[in-house]
């Protein structure tokens, strides 16, 4: 079995989010795409298969690719830098030319390679409501919220405005304090105190009840922020910087209930599983 390892939302290696990405004829039994992506031990390992058979890949709502994403711990049912990094490796390698249609647990994806390299995915806009921090979720975070809203099914975390960059670039959270104080992870943001270094806000996302105390760049969570810092901002395009220690820049576009994200990828590692 072929185990590539991407770095997503980067062109540089050892930047952006790394991601496992193993290409298969079919889907082996959960317990054993588990077992690897633990022993791969990234934020999100994807496992993906062609769909073959009369209607795969045409027409609207049809696929090429079935796809699956699991953390060390748990599948997922949406990941936007694990697809990022399954569409580069299938533009790379020409195993698919041109879009490709991902079948997933979050409806059909749409992955576009671009001529400067980049690929745009095409996700859906995670509706926003008004919401309250859990009882604990600010002392663990170690910052007051300045707002809170639910994300939705899909994303299914806590976006949680703070009130400047540095806030969000120097949190230091109690990983085991948060994922007591709440079953749902946080993403924290505020927006870019000097827009002229390239983005307009910035983000950290927190996952410790995923078995990802912070995800270096998470895609998901920017069809959350794209709806809100449009909003905020009173632009439909804009750029998101992850200011993890990795750090990760995001383009989104906000296209009504879709949501644009734009990135680019890079594979580090090429090898075989032995066993």
């Amino acid at each position: 079995m072929r185990i590539r390892v991407v770095d997503a939302f980067t062109p540089h290696p050892f930047k952006g989010n790394p991601a496992g990405v193993v290409l298969l004829d079919t889907f082996p039994p959960d317990s054993r795409l588990q077992q690897i992506a633990t022993e791969l031990n990234h934020a999100e390992t994807a496992f993906a298969h062609p769909l073959r058979g009369e209607g795969a890949g045409q027409g609207e709502g049809a696929a090429d690719w079935a796809l699956r994403w699991f953390t060390p711990t748990t599948e997922v049912p949406q990941c936007g830098h694990a697809t990022l990094a399954t569409a580069h490796v299938l533009h790379t390698t020409a195993t698919h030319q041109g879009n490709v249609r991902f079948a997933t647990r979050s409806g059909i994806l749409i992955a576009t390679p671009q001529d400067d390299g980049s690929i745009i995915l095409d996700f859906p806009t995670a509706p926003l409501t008004r919401d309250e921090a859990p009882p604990g979720v600010a002392e663990a975070l170690g910052a007051e919220p300045v707002a809170t809203f639910d994300t939705g099914p899909l994303v299914g975390e806590l976006l949680i405005e703070l009130a400047d960059e540095k806030t969000v670039r120097d949190l230091t959270p109690d990983h085991r304090a948060l994922a007591a104080a709440s079953t749902r992870g946080v993403i924290a943001t505020a927006r870019a105190q000097d827009p002229s270094r390239g983005y307009d806000f910035v983000s950290r996302c927190f996952f410790p009840n995923s078995g990802i105390d912070e995800d270096p760049v998470t895609g998901s969570a920017h069809t959350a922020l794209a709806p809100y810092w449009s909003a905020r901002l009173g632009r439909a395009a804009l750029t998101g910087l992850q200011a993890s220690r990795r750090t990760g820049l995001v383009g989104t576009q906000l296209l009504g209930d879709r949501t644009l994200l734009k990135g680019h990828a890079i594979t580090i590692v090429d090898g075989e599983l032995l066993v």
